[in-house]
């Protein structure tokens, strides 16, 4: 059989800057963890599950590097940012526990994880997926990756300014998880491979964006990153 080619070329996700070197972080799959911080799920109706966190992907096409603009996306008219901290997984890690599960991780950067929020209203109610309000073309920010050895997460703060005024604020240690209890739960379903990203949750304060606002996102020690809504897709 002669060999396969392919048809046509798609779109592949960029590579991540990390801090001190010429090599690019290649991105592989994006998980997220919702309702990480008790105060973000007050704020939007919603109690805590101890017991378990649960995530929700989003497409690496979807990734875009901090510095430029992105468009205010289609099917919305409540644009909300949610500023996170990511881990980016850079060795393979299946059924770790939490003790082993910080052997797994690379670095870490500041991310948003951007939400078409009335859609996702629309799909609690009805129980369905939230796929169209959380996976669409850059719905997931994310700055440079500090390499684990220059960052420990403890309680450092996080925060993001809209147009000078800030909006949302906390500390790494609000967490409900942990970084080597969500690597070590979610290691249980998957088996997580160099190129993974986990964003870990938000803090409370999200809210609606317009075009032309300004973004600037900061984790205590970490590149810190901007980004400003343009007009509608």
């Amino acid at each position: 059989m002669s060999e396969i080619r392919p048809l046509f070329s798609v779109p592949t996700a960029p590579l991540v800057p990390i801090l001190g070197r010429q090599q690019g972080f290649p991105i592989h799959r994006i998980f997220c963890v919702g309702r990480n911080y008790a105060a973000h799920a007050a704020e939007l109706g919603n109690t805590v599950d101890r017991v378990a966190p649960f995530y929700f992907t989003k497409p690496p096409t979807g990734l875009v590097i901090e510095g430029g603009a992105i468009a205010y996306p289609p099917g919305t008219e409540d644009y909300h940012h949610e500023i996170e901290l990511v881990i980016a997984i850079g060795a393979p890690a299946f059924r770790v526990s939490s003790e082993d599960a910080m052997k797994a991780v690379f670095g870490y950067a500041v991310g948003l994880d951007m939400t078409r929020r009335d859609l996702q209203n629309v799909m609690k109610e009805k129980q369905r997926p939230w796929d169209i309000a959380k996976a669409f073309e850059d719905s997931a920010v994310i700055g440079a990756i500090t390499p684990a050895a220059g960052f420990a997460p403890q309680a450092q703060r996080i925060s993001l300014m809209v147009n000078d005024g800030l909006r949302q604020q906390g500390h790494l240690s609000d967490m409900i998880w942990s970084v080597p209890e969500i690597i070590s739960h979610l290691s249980r379903y998957y088996h997580l491979t160099p190129g993974d990203l986990i964003f870990t949750g938000t803090p409370a304060g999200v809210g609606a964006l317009q075009p032309g606002d300004r973004l600037e996102g900061a984790v205590e020690g970490l590149s810190p990153i901007s980004v400003t809504i343009g007009p509608a897709a």
